[in-house]
Parts: C-alpha cells; sequence; structure tokens
C-alpha cells in the first residue's frame, strides 16, 4: 500500500467517525489535519490527543479521549500496514 492509498483509506476511516452525528461532509477541514498529523506520529496516545484538541477547536465541543484513542488505533494500524510494519 502506498502513501496515497494508506491516506484515502484514513480519510474513510475518519468520515465513517462522525464523532458529532452531523455528517461526514462536515469535518473536511478536520481530517485533513488529522491525516497531517498521522503523517508525523507513530504513537496512538498523541494521535488521540491531536484529534481531541482539533474536533474540539473546530466545533467547542469535547470528545472523550477514548473516543479519540479508539479511532487513533485504527489509523494508526493503517500507518504500519501501509510501512509494512505489521
Amino acid at each position: 500500500m502506498d502513501i496515497n492509498e494508506m491516506n484515502r483509506k484514513a480519510i474513510t476511516i475518519m468520515k465513517y467517525w462522525d464523532p458529532f452525528a452531523i455528517g461526514s461532509e462536515s469535518y473536511g477541514q478536520e481530517i485533513g489535519n488529522v491525516i497531517t498529523q498521522l503523517q508525523v506520529l507513530d504513537d496512538p496516545s498523541d494521535l488521540a490527543k491531536t484529534i481531541q484538541m482539533n474536533y474540539e477547536y473546530s466545533f467547542g465541543k469535547w470528545i472523550p479521549l477514548e473516543q479519540c484513542v479508539d479511532i487513533s488505533y485504527k489509523l494508526i494500524a493503517l500507518k504500519f500496514k501501509a510501512k509494512h510494519i505489521i
């Protein structure tokens, strides 16, 4: 899997997540920011905190860290699969 395919799959995962139940089309900027951070972060906890802060900043609503950790593990697993680390 190349980086572009990984990014497409990560975007699909993020769109499916919809933490505020407002429709996946509402998260374009936030998803882009998360995908950018996915390129540089390898720790699920760090990525989860980034996700939480990013969405809270944009929407003014707090997401429990546990929900962010769940999605971050999916994204990190995808990244490691793309790198053939797993």
